[in-house]
């Protein structure tokens, strides 16, 4: 299990990712327009600058559901091999049974 510290700071980044996602699109589509004033183009990086860090896409990491496992995540399923592994075994899912030789 992940520490509780950590998937509730995943939980705040992704809420700001949410919250500032239209306004971060609006500021780089003036920023990477060629046809606008170089001005303006820098005004819009200077505003997307200011805007929080943890608002930005690339600085969320995915997590397992399950245990909050950061590694060997599967994104289908929304969980770490472990997890998958054990509810796989109690025969949780539909499906899927654990292979032995």
């Amino acid at each position: 299990m992940a520490k509780k510290s950590m998937i509730e700071r995943e939980k705040k980044r992704q809420l700001l990712v949410d919250k500032y996602a239209a306004k971060r699109v609006a500021l780089k589509e003036i920023a990477n327009d060629e046809e606008r004033p170089m001005e303006e183009r820098f005004k819009a990086r200077l505003k997307l600058a200011k805007l929080p860090r943890n608002s930005s896409a690339t600085r969320l990491h995915n997590r397992c559901q399950v245990s909050g496992r950061p590694k060997a995540y599967y994104r289908k399923l929304k969980m770490s091999r472990i997890a998958l592994r054990d509810l796989a075994s109690l025969g949780q899912i539909p499906g899927m049974v654990k292979s032995s030789w």
